[in-house]
């Protein structure tokens, strides 16, 4: 019997180990992997990036010649009754007529007011501006998967917490059938035990739905099987470190939104010289090389052939369009001022933003180191509750509200560390600064 009972507790063991190795346990590194190789906004940011680089050339600019290639092959068949000066009269009929002429023909703008340069330099800032958005994109992204990663952290360790409250119930449940089946106690008692027993039951799977509805909502953030199973680490790590003053440069020299703002001046700058460039003359150049060659029976030459160079030169200067270009240079000036007032407005908000969270950051870390210590007391008040209910010497109602009290310290700790790494990652966020 003890070898069966040593052989039935081994593989008893084995099972849960082999259940526990079955599922994935993730890092927040592995997730913040993942969500970068197959997050839809990410990649979605990726190629529009790829557009704007594939536009940012001079030939988008408008600065190299366009050469083209011609052909045209024309006949025709006619009937003609035709008196000529001399007095000669001439019939003919089905007569036809050809020609085919091809070559190639270039044109090039070798100066429009520096407009080219100034469309080139924009499609590069354009460039610029697809890589601030695309780094926006990931940054959003890869807070959101942290947020929602330590959320199951936090919901994991309630659950534990839970756990450990339901042996406690369950046993307390039995404790009341054994004292009232030897007198020590009354019914009620026992019905109370069962009722406590019954609500943490519920709490706990309350728990638990919320728990998987959680892992869903990551596993849809990282664009995977949405039925993947996995586990997370116990613990939540706060960085107690920050300080505002270095937030407040990283944001001014590495925020995505603000330099998004700076590069869209940038454009705005290079929009009015593009606007003002049209007060110059535009001058152009072209040539080519063409062959031709026609037939026709009703000419005095029936047949030609030709071919060679050709080039030339035009230029093209606005005297007057009813003062249009008075009325766009000063909307581009306008336009200009207002980008101007975007990163004033964008600076503040952030700055705003970051102090407010800044001081929340504070809080919870406050709030936390409270909380440890709460839950200490609560826990060491719930074993010394349970060891003296376990003797009978302190009432239900005594013993239901250590119980309680240490569910509240387990939850309201785990919820501080994890609001005050939820403002870690708000702040890190801001500050362009997300470990990546």
């Amino acid at each position: 019997m003890v070898i069966k009972k040593k052989i039935s507790i081994f593989l008893f063991t084995m099972g849960c180990f082999f259940c526990a190795t079955a599922q994935e346990i993730l890092t927040v590194q592995e997730v913040v992997k993942i969500a970068l190789e197959n997050n839809y906004q990410i990649k979605t940011a990726q190629n529009e990036l790829k557009i704007d680089e594939l536009g940012a050339t001079p030939g988008q600019a408008g600065i190299l010649p366009s050469v083209s290639a011609n052909l045209s092959d024309n006949n025709s068949i006619q009937s003609l009754s035709q008196v000529r000066s001399d007095g000669t009269f001439q019939e003919r009929d089905n007569v036809k007529n050809s020609s085919l002429n091809y070559g190639v023909a270039l044109q090039w703008t070798v100066f429009d007011g520096l407009r080219m340069f100034a469309n080139y330099e924009s499609l590069k800032e354009t460039k610029k501006l697809g890589e601030a958005e695309l780094k926006q994109a990931i940054l959003s992204t890869v807070g959101e998967v942290m947020i929602t990663y330590y959320d199951l952290v936090q919901q994991q360790q309630q659950l534990s917490a839970l756990d450990s409250t339901l042996i406690i119930s369950e046993q307390r449940v039995e404790l009341a059938r054994n004292r009232f089946s030897i007198g020590k106690a009354s019914k009620l008692e026992v019905l109370n035990a069962q009722v406590d027993l019954n609500t943490d039951q519920t709490l706990i799977q309350r728990q638990q739905e919320l728990y998987k509805n959680t892992k869903i909502q990551l596993n849809e953030q990282l664009a995977r099987d949405l039925k993947i199973d996995f586990k997370v680490v116990p613990e939540i790590f706060v960085d107690q470190k920050l300080a505002l003053e270095e937030l407040e440069t990283k944001i001014s020299s590495e925020n995505p939104q603000l330099q998004a703002e700076k590069i869209n001046k940038r454009i705005s700058e290079l929009e009015l010289k593009q606007i003002k460039a049209a007060r110059y003359p535009s001058i152009f150049v072209s040539s080519g090389y063409n062959i031709g060659s026609s037939k026709s029976e009703l000419s005095f030459a029936t047949s030609t052939e030709s071919q060679g160079f050709s080039y030339g030169f035009g230029a093209t200067l606005n005297l007057f369009d009813g003062f249009n270009q008075n009325r766009d240079e000063k909307i581009g000036e306008v336009a200009l001022k207002n980008a101007e007032i975007a990163i004033a407005q964008q600076e503040q908000a952030l700055n705003s933003l970051v102090n407010t969270t800044y001081q929340t950051y504070l809080t919870n870390i406050s709030l936390m180191e409270l909380e440890e210590r709460n839950e200490g007391i609560a826990k060491e008040n719930l074993d010394i509750t349970v060891e003296k209910y376990r003797i009978g010497i302190i009432p239900t109602i005594e013993f239901r509200t250590a119980q309680l009290n240490y569910i509240n310290a387990s939850v309201r700790l785990s919820n501080a560390k994890f609001q005050a790494k939820l403002s870690e990652i708000v702040l890190k966020q801001l500050a362009g600064d997300l470990e990546i």
